[in-house]
């Protein structure tokens, strides 16, 4: 029996609220990996806000390619990892893709308290889109017929 996740249930996972774990390749070191807020719509790219100046900001200003794991905290467990190319770094529209991410992990209310709080900062952040392209995923969910 596998426990690969299908298509349509790797993207919906994905889209699903986690925080996600991102691995940056960075010279002489082994990947940074770090915790992140992130948005994905299946079919389309993941996408993350950072701070440019910000450690994690400049590797990924120059990474090729990155990976990124979510997971569920509860057995049976379930993770998809993806691992694809960085397509864009640019700058941020905060109502289009702060103010969307800040509602998905806090809700609307800490959701924009987090948004007025931050705004200081704003310019220093940056959008980073990734297109996914090599998935691994299992649900072990299928193991007990759930």
């Amino acid at each position: 029996m596998s426990l690969q996740m299908t298509k349509a249930e790797r993207e919906a996972f994905l889209a699903d609220l986690h925080v996600g774990v991102l691995s940056i390749p960075e010279p002489g070191r082994g990947p940074l990996t770090v915790p992140i807020w992130y948005a994905y719509e299946p079919g389309g790219e993941l996408r993350v806000v950072t701070g440019r100046d910000s450690r994690k900001g400049r590797l990924l200003a120059a990474a090729p390619r990155v990976s990124l794991c979510a997971q569920t905290e509860t057995a049976p467990y379930r993770y998809v990892s993806v691992e694809g190319p960085v397509v864009y770094v640019g700058p941020v529209e905060r109502a289009r893709d702060v103010r969307p991410l800040a509602h998905r992990y806090l809700g609307p209310e800490l959701g924009d308290q987090y948004v007025a709080a931050t705004a200081a900062g704003a310019g220093d952040e940056m959008l980073v889109r990734i297109r996914p392209e090599r998935w691994l995923s299992v649900d072990y969910r299928k193991q007990y017929g759930e």
